[in-house]
């Protein structure tokens, strides 16, 4: 098994494509439109692709409704982790960007430089240097 996506659910989907592309410098793949409504949008990662979908498409999709992301509740127990060199720079780059700071970026005792935020949306964001081997 391969991980191809992973997807988010929003409000808005052009806010949140926009806060990752300056948060991250993640490049839109591609876009879908209904009747000039932003449904969906992918972002490029060197790993599985990140889809940003509006709630109209959740809803679609599971038949139903479903429990929502927002910044004002408690995060899902679920992380997108975001792996660079300069977790810093990143960290500083997501705050600029409209990210609400967790935890500013630290090292671990096991040698990782580890940070944590979360999107526009509400989705919970680590940001950390690669593990050593």
């Amino acid at each position: 098994m391969k991980l191809g996506f992973v997807v988010i659910y929003v409000d808005d989907v052009r806010e949140v494509l926009n806060f990752y592309q300056q948060a991250f410098d993640l490049k839109v793949r591609m876009e879908y439109k209904e009747h000039d409504h932003l449904l969906y949008g992918e972002l490029e990662t060197e790993g599985a692709i990140l889809g940003i979908a509006s709630h109209i498409m959740g809803k679609e999709s599971f038949r139903g409704d479903y429990q929502k992301l927002s910044v004002n509740s408690l995060p899902f127990g679920q992380t997108l982790v975001f792996v660079t060199d300069d977790v810093y720079q990143k960290w500083g780059d997501a705050i600029k960007a409209g990210a609400v700071a967790i935890s500013a970026p630290q090292e671990k005792p096991w040698g990782q430089i580890v940070a944590y935020l979360r999107d526009k949306a509400g989705t919970l964001i680590e940001i950390c240097t690669p593990m050593k081997a």
